[in-house]
């Protein structure tokens, strides 16, 4: 048998033969349940648990982003140098508060008010240094170790990445006390 190709030849879909005259095509959930499983899928089997996943639903897209294995230098190479200068301190020193998970970093408990902390400021292990909002619900961020701040990384009410630095720290030593409402 020839098929020529300018003829259009009519098949008969199997559903057709049971009563269903249109083929069975997936449906739009069956399509995102399946790319979600595949990406979680994909992020399980890495040795790493990926930076950022993005899924768009309208024309399928899935974006998975792992981090990199070593990052020599972060910020432009001058600004730490000129931090150092001016701390008076190597940068090996210096410590990062980072985002425990992806969100939107805010510098204050609430819009119009002051923000935590400033550059200059002395910081307490537990206090909090701003807030972390991750879908409506707030969490507020501590200082991990007592320090001065050097550098607040991210603006106010920008998202941030898993593990991202927001604040840059002087280390204090442990013995050095801290009041409570110290200013600069």
């Amino acid at each position: 048998m020839t098929i020529n190709s300018d003829k259009k030849t009519d098949r008969v879909p199997p559903k057709a033969l049971n009563g269903d005259a249109r083929p069975s095509l997936p449906t739009a959930q069956s399509t995102l349940d399946s790319v979600c499983r595949s990406a979680t899928e994909l992020a399980k089997s890495a040795p790493k648990p990926p930076q950022r996943i993005k899924l768009q639903h309208g024309q399928i897209s899935v974006e998975i982003e792992w981090p990199q294995e070593e990052r020599p230098s972060t910020p432009a190479a001058p600004a730490p140098a000129a931090a150092s200068a001016s701390a008076s301190a190597p940068p090996s020193t210096e410590h990062c508060l980072l985002a425990p998970t992806v969100g939107t970093f805010y510098h204050s408990p609430e819009p119009g008010t002051p923000p935590y902390v400033a550059v200059g400021d002395l910081v307490r292990p537990g206090q909090p240094v701003g807030v972390l909002e991750v879908m409506k619900m707030m969490s507020t961020i501590q200082a991990d170790r007592a320090g001065r701040v050097v550098e607040i990384l991210v603006p106010d009410a920008h998202p941030v990445e898993y593990q991202q630095r927001l604040i840059v720290l002087e280390p204090l030593e442990p013995l050095e006390p801290l009041e409570p409402n110290a200013e600069g």
